[in-house]
């Protein structure tokens, strides 16, 4: 089997563990984990330094020590094994750990919606998520902050920026999947 095909991963499945994750219980968790974290270490939550912190530690070996300590963003960005590193490595387990219990986990090179809008090439697929993630931590880094940052910590705070942050993000998101993912009438 290719991985041109969806392979499911469901062992949670098979031995009952499936969890619903209601956007009414992540809710609930974000809002305790942004407590706890202002709690624990007087942060909010935030992805995206310690994504360019661990980028810069990645292009380190690559462009050379020199090369990056020079850069005035990584060097206002040293990497460091913080909060935000765990707090990115917690994303990422947590993201698998959760699909794997909801029994949703799979990997799939070209999602059908994708294929049914664009074709079934993964190289268009790869070149457009990369383009996009690009963009998106671009946008991140010049507004100081992505979607946990100053979305959802500023929004609990009651911060105007995190409210016109939410604001925006919604509607560009869906101007965005309208335009990509409408369909012809």
């Amino acid at each position: 089997m290719s991985l041109q095909t969806t392979l499911d991963y469901r062992p949670a499945a098979r031995a009952g563990l499936i969890i619903d994750w209601t956007p009414y219980l992540v809710g609930i968790g974000i809002g305790v984990l942004s407590w706890v974290v202002f709690l624990v270490v007087n942060n909010p939550l935030g992805i995206t330094t310690a994504l360019s912190q661990v980028s810069g530690a990645v292009a380190t070996p690559v462009l050379g020590a020199e090369a990056v300590a020079s850069n005035s963003y990584w060097a206002r960005n040293l990497f460091s094994l913080d909060y935000g590193t765990l707090f990115l490595v917690g994303t990422l387990a947590g993201g698998f750990g959760s699909a794997v219990l909801a029994g949703s986990f799979r990997f799939e090179q070209v999602p059908t919606v994708w294929a049914e809008r664009f074709g079934p090439s993964p190289l268009k697929r790869y070149a457009a998520a990369f383009l996009g993630g690009i963009i998106a931590m671009y946008g991140a880094r010049l507004a100081n902050g992505c979607t946990s940052g100053n979305g959802i910590s500023g929004g609990l705070q009651l911060a105007l920026s995190g409210w016109i942050f939410l604001a925006v993000m919604f509607a560009t998101g869906t101007a965005t999947a309208f335009a990509m993912f409408r369909t012809a009438r």
